[in-house]
């Protein structure tokens, strides 16, 4: 057994869409299009950061999967902070690409079947656990690494206790 190896605070970010007309691929493949190349620009800047090649955008890593109306990305971040700068660059793909969604909604209405949403949870350190059986690629872990479970605790509480730091106890 194992768990994520991150420590501090950290931010959770989901999003995706929800395809109401799936004949519609000209309408909903330019959004899937651009959420793959900011996903590629985010994983590219973490390795590149790693290597030592440029400034880190934040990003720890994620995954995606589709959910009963979509495709939905689960994101971890290491700040809020990290997040809003990384939406709000004009030099990134992700501003660019929500600027053409947005007027391109302006013009199409609700009828083309597509909607945008996402969720921000901002996460103090000592405010998450996990617990891993036989997989250390997936979620939290899977972005940041592993660590053995006896290092934090056997429970979910005393996991949440370790992680929050010696003020917890």
């Amino acid at each position: 057994m194992s768990t994520h190896a991150h420590e501090g605070e950290l931010v959770v970010f989901l999003i995706g869409m929800t395809v109401g007309k799936p004949w519609r691929v000209d309408r909903w493949a330019r959004i899937g299009k651009a959420m793959t190349r900011m996903q590629q620009e985010l994983h590219r800047n973490k390795a590149c950061a790693e290597a030592g090649e440029e400034d880190w955008l934040g990003f720890l890593g994620g995954y995606n999967c589709v959910g009963p109306r979509g495709p939905v990305s689960v994101q971890y971040w290491r700040s809020i902070d990290d997040l809003y700068g990384y939406a709000a660059s004009g030099e990134r793909e992700h501003r660019p690409a929500w600027l053409d969604y947005y007027r391109r909604a302006q013009r199409s209405s609700r009828r083309d079947g597509i909607g945008i949403w996402h969720e921000t949870y901002a996460v103090p350190a000592g405010g998450h656990e996990s617990a891993y059986g036989d997989v250390t690629d997936w979620g939290l872990a899977g972005a940041t690494g592993a660590v053995p479970l006896a290092r934090r605790g056997r429970t979910a509480r005393e996991r949440l206790a370790s992680s929050a730091g010696p003020l917890a106890s």
